[in-house]
């Protein structure tokens, strides 16, 4: 497995059987070589330097009926909400003034905010805070209006595209949505200047090793400027209530796999990783990630934001958060850094 690892340090990919020799064969003594390597690559690229992205979850309505999701569409029991663009950009100055210089502006696909609505709060937030980059995370919507976005504004997308093996994709998803649509998307992101990210859960149902194979594959392909993944947790409204969780292992497996194939990529340690094991985040870290995505949104709206059960930090204050994420950060070694954070080709 050793020499698996170094070839594909090498070599930047494996061949399809060999990624999945070394996903079968995983053991601890393989994980710590592979975990040992990433951290390194990264701390090469990076060195131990951590970067923050200000998350503002701005709607939870969504029209889409994502069969994992807790905010999809047909979820009844739902509290929705939308923030206004005064409330967006409170939560801009906060999250300044606490030294972040990335925002995230992410919800459903929530088509009350029209273009017009969307060009306007990024032109307020650029205008705002011109020293900070502005990233969606809002879903799939065609060229032209990505290119509207992009020009009022937003430097970065973020769109996971959860699985891409075109079956395992369609029993996730409803017959309304196409893999090949989401993968359509993300060229046309990138194409139009976008820094881009996408990404996978790890564990959902239905995966194989060989679908995990494919989703290597893909961001292969793809070369994403940002790489997501955390494991899959089951949310009580939704037919996989009942499903096992991902593995908090086979996460940080993938992580530092994903490292060494994009060293210079930027990968966050997903909240959903700091949910499943309380030093989650820090794992991530010490696996090859070098992002931290803390909670920006209104106290009053974090919990309404329930994509999965037993989401971590819905009661704490910005400030609160921040201080708590820069101790836990410290405590391996590492520091927050209050910089955008681009990757390296953009800066």
């Amino acid at each position: 497995m050793k020499y698996l690892i170094d070839k594909l340090h090498k070599n930047k990919t494996l061949e399809r059987e060999e990624f999945l020799t070394l996903l079968q064969n995983r053991d601890e003594e393989t994980s710590e070589y592979l975990y040992s390597l990433a951290r390194s690559i990264s701390q090469e690229q990076f060195g131990k330097d951590i970067y923050l992205r200000g998350l503002i979850e701005f709607t939870n309505y969504c029209r889409n009926d994502c069969y994992y999701c807790g905010i999809r569409g047909g979820n009844r029991n739902a509290e929705r909400y939308r923030l206004t663009k005064e409330q967006i950009l409170e939560c801009c100055q906060i999250g300044h003034d606490l030294g972040f210089r990335t925002f995230v502006l992410q919800g459903g696909e929530d088509y009350a905010f029209t273009d017009e609505i969307l060009v306007d709060i990024l032109k307020s937030m650029k205008a705002g805070y011109p020293d900070c980059a502005i990233t969606l995370s809002i879903g799939e919507r065609t060229h032209e209006q990505y290119v509207k976005y992009f020009e009022a504004g937003a430097d970065r997308f973020l769109l996971r595209h959860e699985t891409a093996n075109e079956e395992h994709y369609n029993l996730l998803h409803p017959d309304s949505m196409s893999l090949e649509n989401r993968k359509q998307c993300l060229r046309n992101l990138k194409e139009i200047g976008y820094q881009v990210g996408t990404g996978f859960m790890v564990g959902s149902p239905y995966q194989t090793l060989e679908c995990l194979v494919e989703d290597l594959l893909f961001i292969k392909e793809l070369g994403p400027h940002m790489i997501g993944i955390g494991p899959f947790i089951p949310h009580k409204d939704t037919k996989f209530a009942k499903f096992p969780a991902g593995d908090v292992e086979l996460t940080r497996f993938l992580i530092s796999i994903l490292r060494l194939m994009n060293p210079q990529a930027l990968i966050p340690a997903t909240t959903a990783l700091g949910t499943m094991d309380k030093k989650g985040r820090e794992k991530g870290i010490l696996s090859g990630s070098n992002v931290l995505m803390p909670n920006l949104s209104p106290i009053t709206v974090r919990k309404k934001y329930d994509l999965y059960d037993n989401k971590i930090c819905t009661g704490d204050e910005a400030a609160e958060c921040n201080c708590c994420i820069r101790r836990r950060v410290s405590s391996i070694g590492y520091q927050i850094v209050d910089q955008r954070g681009d990757h390296p080709s953009y800066s």
